[in-house]
């Protein structure tokens, strides 16, 4: 399976959409809990990230599909929707 994911920095008011085929280990990357690049956009605004939306694709190219969409203006909106509540 890969993910596609959204995660938020509610310190650095953030958001962070992307794919992965290891969801659990990526979070903890993205928190510093195990060895990350030093200048990644995770790693430059601090602050717990949390997971807030996931979604399942049975292929990579799926899951890249999807990222890119959410990564859109329209897909950053839908996910504005989901942080918030409405």
């Amino acid at each position: 399976m890969f993910y596609v994911y959204v995660i938020n920095n509610n310190v650095a008011y953030k958001i962070y959409i992307g794919q992965t085929r290891d969801l659990e280990t990526r979070l903890k990357r993205h928190n510093g809990k195990l060895p990350r690049k030093k200048g990644s956009y995770t790693s430059i605004n601090k602050g717990k990230w949390q997971l807030v939306y996931r979604e399942e694709y049975s292929t990579r190219i799926e899951a890249v599909k999807r990222e890119k969409q959410l990564k859109s203006a329209k897909g950053r909106e839908f996910i504005r929707k989901i942080i918030s509540g409405r």
